[in-house]
């Protein structure tokens, strides 16, 4: 049949107990070059990358981090404390990530299969619950670039899913493109307590077929540790009572992608994102300067040099004058204004830059004042659709590793055998239509389509097999009171039947 794919537990696999030769006489043990593999990993410039995605969707971004500095002695810049250094984040870049996550996953999925029983279970299973998880994982793939889901058992013996953060998880794939996944390790910390203070220990887990091995990170080495042993992904008991650990035959972590190239999105925008919060901060701070605004044209200036004066000035908003052989000293200013106009257009410029680098969509597009048809409705969504096409091209990969391992834990669980199932996963995505085009085409439809597929088409339609049960149960209501209506009863073959009371 092919559906236990649970073994005895062992300590390592054999691909993980090889020994690597480099050269001639170097060689390393495997957790040797694991060692080495997780000190690349914690700084290198992907795992990087995933940080700075999560950190600019918090909003702490490096704008946060400028200072203000402006011409001192010498020519050189240097930092001052005493004029305006706003910090303004207009946070763009969160704004387009939930854009992207709730126009394909907002809605609930929608599963097809021709059996059942197979699409009840399916249902029971990936619920609202799952669908939260869903949701964060797009989120995290487009911070991160991928992001990873843990099918497992909790202590109750119940079958969940769990996100894994992507920059806790070096994996190692069997293939270049990052398909099949060998082995992978998990590195992570936990606070403990020695005592009444608190201590941060960077643990590591290794998931293999085999089950998954405990270590403690010190000093850039892997220490077995003592308090956690290796443990099966499940354990279940045998007829004596005795404890069997049973392992998958696939490693369960399942990438979700944002793209084949496992590039978060903050790497198209990052600049962009920089270029908005300088220009909101820049146009604050001028707006509360004062004299540091204009041009000054000098006579008899008492001072050694420029860059001198132009330090008093900045910092103290003075400088010294004099009169002599028969001048008067003084201070001509040439005022520069600020021209709020400017800052618009250029804000203007870099956020249209944003979303179209970003691949997402103006809801304020000119497009929807005058005319919102459906024509120019998908016109505004065009490069969010391209986008999602390739999220959902991965998505949907992701989704049958998934439902392998969902299938076997039917089949183990007694549930049935669904492993030659055809199932279609459908992303329901939340597009803004006009309703009264996409009504009036279904109706024009009725004629050449099923029920099926007019009622999922419909724009009220929130349930397709409910809103069938509904539209069957009306039928034979109506079937119902037209032959009591008539006088037909069951039994009876037709015709007008004379009820005497």
């Amino acid at each position: 049949m092919g559906y236990f794919p649970f073994q005895g537990a062992t300590m390592e696999t054999d691909k993980l107990n090889k020994i690597i030769e480099v050269g001639a006489k170097n060689i390393i043990s495997r957790n040797k070059m694991l060692e080495k593999e997780i000190i690349k990993f914690k700084s290198s410039a992907q795992r990087l990358l995933m940080l700075e995605g999560d950190r600019y969707y918090e909003g702490n971004q490096d704008i946060l981090k400028r200072k203000r500095e402006v011409i001192g002695e010498n020519g050189q810049l240097q930092i001052v404390n005493n004029l305006p250094n706003n910090l303004v984040v207009d946070n763009q870049y969160a704004k387009l990530v939930d854009q992207k996550v709730n126009y394909l996953l907002a809605k609930p999925l929608t599963f097809e299969t021709e059996n059942n029983t197979y699409l009840e279970l399916l249902q029971t299973t990936f619920n609202k619950r799952f669908h939260r998880t869903l949701r964060n994982l797009g989120e995290a793939a487009l911070n991160n670039g991928l992001a990873w889901l843990y099918p497992y058992y909790d202590e109750n013996g119940e079958f969940k899913f769990k996100q894994f953060l992507a920059h806790e998880i070096l994996p190692f794939w069997k293939d270049r493109e990052h398909t099949e996944l060998d082995f992978a390790l998990r590195i992570y910390t936990v606070i403990v307590y020695e005592g009444d203070k608190e201590v941060e220990i960077e643990k590591v887990e290794i998931y293999t077929t085999t089950g998954i091995e405990h270590y403690v990170w010190e000093k850039n080495s892997l220490v077995l540790d003592v308090e956690v042993e290796p443990t099966s992904y499940l354990t279940t008991s045998d007829a004596e009572g005795n404890d069997i650990g049973l392992n998958w035959s696939k490693v369960p972590l399942i990438a979700f992608k944002y793209n084949n190239k496992e590039m978060p999105l903050i790497k198209r925008v990052k600049s962009l994102q920089d270029g908005i919060n300088a220009i909101l901060s820049d146009f604050e701070n001028n707006m509360q300067e004062d004299a540091r605004n204009t041009i000054l044209v000098l006579h008899n200036y008492d001072g050694t040099n420029l860059g001198e004066f132009r330090r008093n000035l900045t910092q103290y908003g003075a400088v010294k004058v004099r009169s002599a052989d028969g001048s008067k000293g003084g201070i001509d200013t040439l005022t520069i204004e600020v021209n709020a106009e400017n800052y618009k257009s250029i804000l203007s410029l870099f956020k249209k830059a944003l979303i179209e680098n970003g691949r997402g969509y103006d809801a304020k597009d000119e497009r929807m004042s005058n005319n919102p048809n459906q024509m120019n409705i998908q016109s505004m969504y065009s490069d969010i659709d391209l986008d999602t096409n390739g999220i959902e091209t991965e998505f949907q990969a992701s989704f049958e590793d998934l439902l392998w391992f969902v299938d076997i834990h039917f089949a183990n669980t007694k549930k049935g055998d669904y492993e030659s199932e055809t199932v279609n996963v459908i992303f329901n995505r939340d597009i803004l239509i006009n309703e009264n085009e996409s009504i009036d085409n279904v109706v024009k439809s009725m004629p050449i389509l099923s029920d099926e597929t007019l009622v999922a088409q419909h724009p009220w339609t929130k349930n397709v097999q409910l809103e069938l049960e509904r539209k069957k149960k009306e039928r034979e209501q109506e079937q119902k009171e037209f032959d009591a209506y008539n006088g037909n009863f069951p039994g009876q073959s037709g015709g007008v039947v004379n009820v005497k009371e």
